[in-house]
């Protein structure tokens, strides 16, 4: 009787939403102290048919989002030079700007345009790198701006960009009483929405596959929650699981060959593995506590999971080969929905404390925790490729929204529909 009430709690508390509009918008809340002055010059354009899209606004975006640079207002720019030939470094000395990036479009006349940049050094009146150059379509115009936002972030910090991954996350539209679920797919700054899956049912739990092809993901159908694969290019779906009870929480595999996953088919919620060619199931936990929310360690030799067999929720990991299970966390009244970063090196948790829910991050090598958010019902953390950023589902004055934190705590940001609920966010995979 008791799993069955926590159980049915989950769910309640895991499907209530209100209204919401699947376009999210960026509001910049916070931000580190020391950041790195760029001028991101509007690129140069002499065509009479308007651009699809400002490729340098874009840029400009998604690198003072990072938390990493500081941009300098285009009304302060006291020129706008397009290429380093026409770049006079004394007006951005005076604007204090280390970096500077300059560029222009060109139509070529055959449904294409080309996109060319380059990236000056202030200080040293040199050029970083080579000038670049992108023949795009006028559909791959923020394609091309996230990708020049990656090249610049990775020259300047020296860790791969991720302004060109995409998010998942789960929308309800419609009355409250009988909402319609959308599971959605966005570019990583909530733009350029597509709705993956719509159901009058809840829709809970999405995961990429490592490779970013395929998503996994729960649904109900006549109240009752089922596993789901779904090719992302072609929209081919298929139902893995339909066990009696709880089917949920699917997580891939690095080698994107397994799920480790959450079925109470035998009376109590248990980690399984399932092949996903072969559909054969391993039992990989034996234990009358509440096994849930499994994610696999970067290397694939471990299960990170959340069970009460310590009396509150705290995150175990299972080896893989001899199933022996070890408790990770200790700080905290509980610790739920365990993320981990893709080195290994940091444990990103929902921390709960004197009844508030924060996203947490513990040094696996230390041992030592760091709590990251300032708001009260934090749930569902999910990290950045690059390990640089946390996004998370929170509630702002009542109304559900995504967030960001960066893994020091210092920079946040907010990705809150124009109205109603967001929640379930997961970042995808690099995709190449």
């Amino acid at each position: 009787m008791k799993k069955n009430i926590l159980f049915a709690l989950f769910v309640a508390c895991m499907t209530i939403a209100l209204p919401a509009r699947a376009q999210l918008v960026i509001e910049i809340t916070s931000g580190a102290d020391q950041l790195l002055p760029i001028a991101v010059v509007p690129f140069g354009y002499s065509g009479t048919s308007p651009l699809p899209e400002d490729v340098a606004g874009i840029v400009e975006s998604d690198l003072q989002r990072s938390g990493v640079f500081e941009s300098i207002p285009r009304e302060n720019m006291l020129s706008l030079p397009n290429s380093s030939q026409n770049v006079f470094y004394r007006d951005w000395r005076l604007l204090q700007a280390d970096y500077v990036l300059v560029g222009g479009i060109e139509n070529n006349g055959n449904g294409t345009f080309r996109i060319s940049y380059e990236l000056l050094n202030v200080l040293t009146q040199s050029r970083v790198g080579k000038r670049e150059a992108l023949d795009v379509k006028p559909s791959n115009f923020r394609d091309a701006a996230h990708f020049i936002s990656d090249k610049i972030y990775e020259q300047l910090t020296g860790i791969r960009g991720a302004f060109s991954t995409r998010i998942l996350y789960v929308t309800a539209e419609g009355d409250r009483a009988a909402p319609t679920y959308k599971l959605q797919v966005a570019d990583a700054d909530g733009h350029r929405p597509q709705v993956i899956v719509s159901s009058k049912e809840p829709i809970l739990s999405p995961s990429w596959s490592r490779d970013g092809r395929n998503i996994a993901y729960v649904m109900f159908r006549n109240r009752r929650p089922s596993i789901f694969i779904q090719e992302l290019a072609t929209g081919k779906q298929q139902q893995l699981t339909q066990f009696r009870g709880l089917n949920g929480a699917p997580a891939w595999s690095p080698d994107g060959k397994k799920l480790a996953l959450v079925l109470s088919k035998d009376n109590n919620p248990e980690i399984y593995t399932l092949d996903i060619a072969t559909r054969r199931l391993e039992r990989m936990t034996n234990h009358y506590s509440i096994d849930t929310e499994p994610t696999w360690e970067p290397d694939g030799q471990g299960i990170i999971f959340t069970s009460d067999r310590g009396g509150n929720p705290q995150i175990y990991r299972l080896d893989v080969r001899t199933k022996n299970v070890e408790r990770v966390t200790f700080e905290g009244n509980s610790n739920t929905r365990a993320r981990m970063t893709p080195d290994g090196r940091y444990l990103v948790t929902v921390q709960k404390n004197d009844g508030n829910y924060h996203v947490a991050l513990q040094d696996m090598n230390t041992g030592r925790v760091q709590i990251l958010t300032e708001t009260y019902l934090d749930e569902s953390p999910s990290i950045a490729p690059n390990g640089s950023m946390v996004m998370y589902a929170t509630s702002d004055r009542g109304k559900g929204i995504l967030s960001v934190v960066s893994v020091d705590g210092l920079v946040k940001y907010r990705l809150p529909s124009a109205q109603g609920d967001v929640r379930e966010p997961a970042w995808s995979p690099y995709f190449k």
